[in-house]
């Protein structure tokens, strides 16, 4: 798990996702609403339960949690949201992956469209780069918290299928199946994650430094910032001092 996910954690230590909170606070009602619709009940629906713990911890009103689960399985009025996935390359090649909660998928489409042609990347069709990944459950836990054997033997037993050591972090990898059980295995032994989620991980990445490095996180950072769009995953890979000198 490396480039994209290691910027992702640099700009959340720092609180840059939380400066503008207002349009966090939109993504997350979205996330709610959307995995609401496979019931309200966050003890028998993972993507529920990953999403209202998010929304906790950017210390959302439970009664925006509430309203916004609801909404997601019918007890309140509210607007029809679809997910879409956009596929596109990014400077050097970069694949990029766009997911999108929209209740105009026109608008979404033009929009994100242009912001690949602003920044340097281009959209492409459904299927593109999409086969370059592959669904995954991804942790980031503190390496003060624990020793690398003990956590290893912790997340292996509970299905984990890999930990990285990083500059100050581990990194667990798991299948999306094994996912809740790896992130009760962690709360069992009371060890906080900066970060639990099912992601979509590059299968192979592109190595990026200088100009190329600064384009394609002016992309991501764009279409980051997009109002429809969830998430963004790239299989770029930029060294963690670059990626922090960049960041500033």
């Amino acid at each position: 798990m490396s480039g994209h996910s290691k910027w992702a954690t640099i700009k959340h230590k720092k609180g840059a996702l939380d400066a503008k909170r207002g349009q966090l606070f939109t993504k997350l009602i979205k996330e709610i609403t959307i995995a609401a619709k496979n019931g309200g009940n966050p003890d028998t629906n993972p993507r529920l339960r990953s999403a209202i713990q998010k929304a906790k911890e950017s210390n959302m009103p439970a009664d925006n949690i509430d309203r916004a689960v609801k909404k997601g399985t019918g007890e309140l009025p509210g607007v029809i949201y679809e997910e879409v996935m956009y596929e596109g390359y990014g400077p050097a090649g970069v694949a990029i992956l766009v997911e999108a909660v929209t209740d105009n998928k026109n608008r979404a489409s033009s929009e994100i469209r242009n912001i690949f042609a602003k920044k340097g990347g281009n959209m492409a069709g459904s299927g593109s780069v999409s086969w370059i990944f592959e669904k995954k459950g991804f942790f980031v836990v503190n390496k003060k918290q624990i020793d690398e054997d003990k956590l290893m033997t912790i997340v292996l037993e509970a299905g984990a299928e890999d930990l990285v050591t990083e500059d100050d972090t581990y990194e667990i990898k798991s299948s999306p199946a094994d996912f809740e059980n790896v992130r009760k295995a962690l709360e069992a032994n009371k060890i906080k994650y900066e970060s639990a989620e099912i992601t979509m991980a590059p299968k192979n990445t592109i190595s990026l430094a200088g100009d190329d490095a600064k384009q394609i996180l002016g992309l991501v950072d764009a279409l980051e910032e997009h109002e429809d769009v969830q998430n963004v995953y790239a299989n770029f890979d930029i060294p963690d001092e670059i990626l922090k000198a960049i960041e500033g």
